[in-house]
């Protein structure tokens, strides 16, 4: 049976390639941000979504990362840097290459710390707003 919340190690997740942990980040950024907002707002379902895309935009979360980046530890850095730099099997519609490239680095960096349990450090990430 799969447990939702199962762990690997940190050298397991650093051997998987970052456009793999980008999608795990991609997912648990945009669950922060939906419940974030849920809990946090009256709003119709129509307008949550349209409140959950702007943020979780490769746009949106390259602005975050402006804030959270200089909190990178060396280790978070490192995996930033492998999802920026990745070569990835799509590229965005709506974001030029340069934010695309970022938030993918940040996603990665999001995927590696769920991936290894470390769920208060995402909290603490995501709060810097």
């Amino acid at each position: 049976m799969f447990d939702l919340f199962s762990t690997i190690s940190a050298q397991k997740a650093k051997n998987l390639s970052p456009v793999t942990l980008a999608f795990v980040g991609d997912a648990v950024y945009s669950l922060y941000v939906r419940e974030k907002l849920v809990l946090s707002t009256d709003f119709s379902t129509g307008t949550l979504q349209k409140l959950t895309s702007s943020e979780v935009s490769a746009h949106g979360q390259s602005e975050l990362l402006e804030k959270v980046q200089p909190l990178f530890t060396e280790e978070e850095n490192h995996i930033f840097k492998r999802g920026r730099n990745a070569r990835k099997p799509t590229r965005s519609k709506n974001a030029s290459v340069a934010e695309y490239n970022r938030s993918t680095g940040f996603e990665a960096v999001l995927g590696f710390l769920y991936l290894t349990g470390r769920y208060q450090r995402i909290s603490d990430l995501l709060e810097v707003k």
